[in-house]
């Protein structure tokens, strides 16, 4: 089961009715109170803003709100057709589902490897694909993050105009490596995401600053990623280096003499079996599960078929629409590892606690008409595609699989889109309906925007305006098409919105588990 497959939508006058068995329609733009609902007989009984629902028969106290044929939420109290239907009448309540794993996989249809896709990449010696060519200068703890800064900062874009083939010296830097668990999964997250990052292939180089005293000291760290110094990964201790000005000299001078190294590369035609995309929603609303994100992934589809792979995460935001996903797996172990995961989400880490996985979502996602999660998470599963399900990761786990996987990670965007880089997505992959204005490094991030009024609004942080599907002028497998040949375009080296303003370094939040002490 596949919910894009599903859609078969029934145009109704200002409304979009999204499948047969559904009793509430969507509108495509605010209509009054007094509005007709197509040729239906119904008039809304009050206004509707753009994206929000409105219903289309009685629905009894209790009973289910559809919407693609799936339970969105019930009935708060008796609502007559014509309704307003929202938050304020849409009661949230757990929904049981047969999870049925792997009895609808099925193999991809790949493209035969001498038709597939191919875009320009850097291939690096140990024969990995990079999309892009930085260096970066990492922090192990934050004590050591002002260093890390000063040091790429002094690689202004008048003193990198001598290495043209050099994407930037980048600052990664964050608030963990000390006070914190000294074993267990908080620092293994913590050691695995810097890991993925120092050897991500977008990543040409590194210097790593440490302390000295802190709890992830850099010898630990390099011992458990499986990290050795060498011409293109320095590592440097304050306290052993002299303190802050000493670091700061030693770091820049170690850059300067891996440039010349960093800079000699050039591009060539690889397959597109090499691109790794991130998929990401963020500010949604309620043309997401229209538009955006059943477009990318139309583009998925295309991708996997070429033997690229697709990672969507945010494990809160497939909740009530999983059985989708654990139904397409390859295996039964598979759909199994990803509800342990959902499970330690709803059981373990937010009982009793305000969170997303328990109903209620963002002001911006509920202005934007998203009543629950439930409602989101129709849309959010739509970006990986009508594909299999191959493998189920841990936050930050390298990525081995091809096709469509999934990453168990918050729903935060920096944080999500954090762990999937350090897994090795070269590419991120980002719709929004409100208007998110995120940016990454080393992976650059591509926006998708759900209707037209915000792409046009937003027009210097956008990339792709998904809302010409809703205006009539695209279809989702026209725009799917236009998605997976614009993730070729960046991935040879056309530049993003968010790259052009220079956004990304500060997106690098690893995940904060555990105790903090």
């Amino acid at each position: 089961m596949a919910l894009i497959e599903t859609a078969r939508k029934q145009t109704l006058g200002p409304f979009l009715r999204l499948h047969p068995n559904d009793n509430v329609a969507v509108a495509r733009s605010a209509v009054t109170a007094g509005t007709p609902v197509g040729d239906t007989g119904l008039v809304t009984r009050e206004a509707v803003p753009a994206g929000h629902k409105v219903a289309l028969a009685d629905v009894a106290a209790g009973a289910p709100f559809r919407k693609y044929d799936v339970v969105i939420g019930f009935a708060a109290a008796a609502v007559p057709a014509g309704s307003y239907v929202h938050s304020h009448n849409i009661a949230f309540r757990d929904v049981a589902h047969d999870y049925a794993h792997a009895s609808e996989f099925r193999p991809l249809d790949l493209v035969p490897e001498r038709e597939r896709a191919s875009f320009r990449g850097i291939v690096r010696p140990d024969g990995r694909v990079a999309t892009r060519n930085y260096v970066g200068v990492v922090s192990t703890v934050n004590c050591s993050a002002t260093v890390a800064k000063r040091v790429a900062a002094w690689f202004t874009p008048e003193r990198l105009a001598a290495y043209p083939n050099v994407d930037g010296v980048v600052a990664l830097t964050h608030g963990l490596g000390c006070a914190m668990e000294m074993t267990g999964e908080p620092m293994a997250i913590l050691r695995r995401t810097l890991g993925g990052y120092i050897r991500h292939p977008n990543m040409a180089a590194a210097v790593v600053v440490g302390l000295g005293c802190e709890r992830n000291p850099v010898d630990e760290l390099f011992a458990d990623e499986g990290l050795s110094a060498g011409p293109l990964l320095g590592r440097f201790v304050m306290q052993d280096a002299g303190g802050t000005r000493s670091t700061i000299e030693a770091g820049i001078a170690a850059v300067r003499d891996m440039l010349p190294v960093v800079d000699r590369v050039v591009r060539q035609p690889v397959p597109a079996s090499h691109l790794v995309v991130g998929l990401q929603c963020g500010g949604s609303d309620g043309f997401s599960s229209i538009t955006a994100n059943p477009a990318l992934g139309a583009a998925v589809d295309i991708l996997t078929r070429h033997g690229g792979t697709a990672i969507l995460s945010e494990t809160a935001e497939i909740y009530g629409v999983e059985h989708t996903l654990t139904r397409r797996a390859a295996t039964r172990e598979i759909g199994e590892a990803l509800i342990a995961r959902l499970r330690w989400w709803k059981d373990e880490y937010s009982v009793g606690r305000d969170t997303q996985i328990n109903g209620r979502v963002t002001q911006g996602n509920a202005a934007g008409g998203l009543a629950n999660i439930l409602e989101k998470s129709l849309g959010s599963a739509m970006k990986g595609g009508t594909g299999p399900l191959m493998a189920v990761y841990r936050y930050a786990e390298a990525v081995r699989a091809a096709g469509l996987v999934f990453m168990d990670t918050p729903s935060f965007d920096p944080i999500s889109v954090t762990g999937q880089v350090a897994g090795g997505a070269n590419l991120i992959a980002f719709t929004t309906g409100r208007g998110s204005c995120f940016g990454s490094v080393p992976a650059p991030t591509l926006k998708l925007a759900t209707n037209t009024p915000m792409y046009r609004r937003l027009a210097d942080d956008m990339d792709i305006n998904c809302g010409a599907i809703l205006d009539g002028d695209e279809t989702i497998e026209s725009m799917g098409r236009a998605i997976f040949e614009r993730f070729l375009a960046v991935a040879s080296g056309e530049r993003t919105r968010s790259e052009e303003l220079g956004v990304g370094a500060d997106e690098f939040v690893p995940w904060q588990a555990g105790v903090m002490n």
